[in-house]
Parts: structure tokens; C-alpha cells; sequence
């Protein structure tokens, strides 16, 4: 999969993905069933923000439970802005996790409670650092843990290695995988048979966790804001796809 498919998409539209066939079939599964009390949840994100457009409303469901949470960061999501007088790397680097670290108290977790790893790896260098990645995850993981990444073949090549580097790490530790699809909303089309559809579900979101979410992606600011003639980011488009009342998982 190649981030050219990002950038050449101008984004598929929820209007769309409103008559996917196989998007309607995905199975409808609550946060309680798909990891209940006692089950812990590992999370690794490969940029700040990740997390939030991953799973942002299921990491709701951890308010109380921050003991059953480990929370991984890969990057500092320096290299959003590639060439951006405003965004420098050395700025990003600062921001960026503090943009992380307020979008996780509008989910009102207690971060003095979270188990939060900063890995400090280099943005947009994950694929040089799946051996890293595989060998963290592995001294993480236990068996039954659920491991959450984002998916392998969601065409941006850190989702992309995160993805791999988890599905490694999974086996290896018997813990179940969950991948998220990010990027894909944006480039795939509805029913794309590039999807692993048999795999996906549905994890429902109420109305106030959702709000919850939408709150905690705002705190993304550098994302979502032009930068000069830029676009933001995080193109609305794909911000539409991501803040309905469900997130898609494939298990």
C-alpha cells in the first residue's frame, strides 16, 4: 500500500460510505464485550491523534479502568508539517504530545493512573523500527491482553509498520489483535475489496461519548487548522468518517 493513495484521494465522503454493502454487515459489538473489566488494553499509537481517531470513544470506556489501559505513542508526530514555516519539527515535537495529553482529559481519564509510553521514535521512520516495535510490544503484552493498532494496510507506512509490528508481537504473546483503518476512510472506496470485511465490526458509541470524542480530537489543534495555503491535516472528509457513532475494528 502506498501514501501516494493518500495523497492523490480527495477523500471519499460518509455520503458514500452510507450505501457500503459490507459496511452495513459488520457486526455490532459494545466496549464491554470486546474488552470487559479485568481485560487489559494495549494501544499503540504511531503518531499523536492516532489514538483518539482510533478509538477515541472506546478509550472512553476506560474512565475508572485506567489500570486495565497501557497507552503506547510511537512518535511525536514531528514530521506532520513537512517544510512549514509556523510548524517546525522542534515545535511539533513539544505540541504535539501536549496536544495528546489534553485530548485524554476531555476523555476523562486519569493520566496519574494511565500506564503512557513515549517511544520517541522518528516520524515517519516506523518501517526502519519494526524490530524495535515487535521487541516492546512483546515485553508488554501478556496473553488475553487485546493489542489495538492501526491497520496494515491502511497506506500510510507508520500505520502500516505499526500494524505489522503488532500482528508479530500478538502471536508471539497470544494476545488478541485489533487493527483500526484510518487512513483508509480516505482513500477506499465503499465495499473496497482491498478491506479485510470479514473481520470487521462495529464497536457503538452513545451520544456522550461521542461528544467525548469529538471534544478530545479538538485538542488536535495543529492538525486540524490550515497552515498558510495548506489544507489542515486531517482533511474534513475523513474527520466526517471517523466521528460517527461507531469505530470499525477488524478482529
Amino acid at each position: 500500500m502506498s501514501e501516494n493513495l493518500i495523497q492523490s484521494s480527495s477523500g471519499t465522503p460518509w455520503a458514500e460510505w452510507q450505501h457500503a454493502a459490507h459496511l452495513a454487515r459488520a457486526t455490532w459489538i459494545n466496549p464491554q464485550q470486546l474488552c470487559p473489566p479485568g481485560r487489559r488494553l494495549v494501544l499503540i499509537a504511531p503518531h499523536p491523534d492516532d489514538e483518539i481517531l482510533m478509538a477515541g470513544g472506546l478509550l472512553r470506556h476506560f474512565r475508572g479502568r485506567e489500570d486495565d489501559l497501557v497507552l503506547i505513542s510511537a512518535t511525536d508526530g514531528e514530521g506532520s508539517h513537512p517544510g512549514s514555516e509556523q510548524w517546525s519539527e522542534h515545535r511539533l515535537r513539544r505540541q504535539r504530545p501536549l496536544e495528546s495529553r489534553q485530548a485524554l482529559q476531555q476523555l476523562e481519564l486519569d493520566l496519574n493512573r494511565l500506564d503512557w509510553r513515549r517511544l520517541n521514535l522518528k516520524d515517519g521512520a516506523l518501517p526502519r523500527e519494526e524490530a524495535f516495535l515487535v521487541n516492546h510490544l512483546s515485553q508488554v503484552l501478556r496473553p488475553d491482553d487485546l493489542l489495538m493498532a492501526t491497520w496494515r494496510g491502511d497506506g500510510h507506512a507508520d500505520h502500516e509498520a505499526v500494524g505489522r509490528a503488532a500482528a508479530q508481537a500478538a502471536l508471539a504473546r497470544k494476545a488478541q489483535l485489533v487493527e483500526v483503518p484510518v487512513w483508509a476512510w480516505h482513500w477506499a472506496q465503499p465495499d473496497d475489496p482491498r478491506l479485510p470485511w470479514p473481520r470487521a465490526h462495529r464497536i457503538a458509541l452513545n451520544e456522550a461519548t461521542l461528544a467525548c470524542k469529538r471534544k478530545a480530537l479538538a485538542a488536535h489543534a495543529s492538525q486540524l487548522e490550515a497552515d498558510g495555503p495548506r489544507s489542515p491535516v486531517l482533511p474534513p472528509r475523513l474527520l466526517d468518517c471517523l466521528l460517527q457513532p461507531f469505530e470499525l475494528v477488524f478482529l
